[in-house]
């Protein structure tokens, strides 16, 4: 009997580790970013969508980059990449990432899991607007990692990210 209580005390602490523990809240202001696709947690019919107060109540990562499209290291903030996917329940192998002027890149969810990837939402402490590259900017951390400083990298930093597409 002891034996038996053991085993279902272990199966029922997967069953509530493996789950999320809570459904994906229904964004209160303007969405900000829609995921659909292959996701199990939904908030607007078949779509996750996550307004900024949503993906501020995510923990939030903070790292100062080189890149190709400023003349400076600049600091960019913002939810892990993989921390919002996780809230929508993904169960797709593929990401498509996409732009509000319809641009789009592939990102490998290798990438997400390998490196602290972030949908930065500030850079130098000021929130990201359409015309500075916002409202999310993909950055993968170029600081830590020199071996990301490739144009197929650079090419999955997508600015003005308002969708992704899981598949």
């Amino acid at each position: 009997m002891l034996k038996f209580a053991r085993t279902l005390l272990a199966g029922s602490l997967v069953v509530v580790f493996s789950a999320n523990a809570f459904a994906l809240d229904k964004p209160s202001g303007r969405p900000i970013l829609t995921v659909s696709g292959l996701i199990s947690e939904k908030n607007a019919g078949n779509d996750a969508q996550f307004d900024t107060a949503m993906l501020d109540k995510l923990p939030q990562q903070k790292m100062t980059v080189e890149t190709p499209w400023y003349k400076t290291a600049q600091t960019f903030e913002g939810p892990l990449f993989r921390d919002v996917l996780k809230a929508t329940g993904i169960k797709g192998k593929k990401l498509y990432v996409v732009a509000l002027n319809d641009y789009a890149a592939e990102i490998p969810l290798a990438d997400l899991e390998k490196y602290d990837v972030i949908l930065a939402r500030k850079i130098n402490g000021k929130v990201l607007h359409v015309r500075d590259k916002g409202p999310l900017f993909i950055m993968y951390p170029f600081d830590k990692k020199p071996e990301l400083r490739t144009k197929d990298v650079y090419s999955r930093c997508v600015w003005q990210v308002n969708r992704i597409r899981v598949e």
